[in-house]
């Protein structure tokens, strides 16, 4: 299964997405199958204080999750995942900015861009029992910013629609409060 959650800022998909796939495992021990190992792929490169603090955070609302930590900025394609596992990828706009912006990020524009990050999240999920992908809502505040991050946030949102499209579960999160959408 595919989970897609998105939502604003501080909306608290992340708590949501953890949740979910809490219970996704949940689902397996109850009908007595082994749990295999549960990934947290973290995206969000520490660039500055705030963001450290960020990752602190989230490191601590998963450290009593049984979650095995994979820090991955770019390049989803390269991670070695156990067969079966559960999966969560924290977060698809993070992920994006780096393969946008860092140096290891990949030098693709376009609907090319587009295809490589899909390509990264395909690659894991034939390998995983279960996949929930945060992403971020980022197209409806209806202010025009600068050329550049015009084009990030189109990026965004075309990687939004393909993998809604590929997911079985689609939640956006509003002010706490999960709204199913697919």
């Amino acid at each position: 299964m595919v989970v897609l959650v998105t939502g604003g800022s501080g909306s608290g998909k992340s708590e949501y997405a953890e949740n979910r796939l809490l219970e996704l495992r949940a689902d397996w021990s109850r009908k007595g199958i082994e749990l295999p190992r549960s990934f947290y792929i973290a995206t969000m490169y520490p660039y500055d204080e705030e963001s450290r603090e960020r990752v602190k955070k989230h490191q601590h609302m998963r450290a009593t999750k049984q979650f095995d930590t994979l820090e991955c900025y770019t390049n989803l394609k390269q991670l070695k995942l156990q067969q079966d596992c559960f999966l969560l990828v924290e977060c698809m706009s993070n992920l994006i900015a780096n393969e946008r912006y860092m140096d290891e990020g990949c030098r693709l524009e376009g609907e090319a861009f587009v295809g490589y990050v899909m390509e990264g999240v395909k690659h894991c999920i034939p390998v995983a029992s279960h996949v929930v992908i945060v992403t971020n809502e980022v197209n409806s505040d209806g202010i025009a910013y600068d050329r550049e991050t015009m084009e990030y946030m189109r990026l965004i949102g075309q990687v939004n629609q393909r993998l809604a499209a590929l997911a079985d579960e689609v939640v956006e999160i509003v002010y706490g409060i999960p709204v199913k959408l697919k």
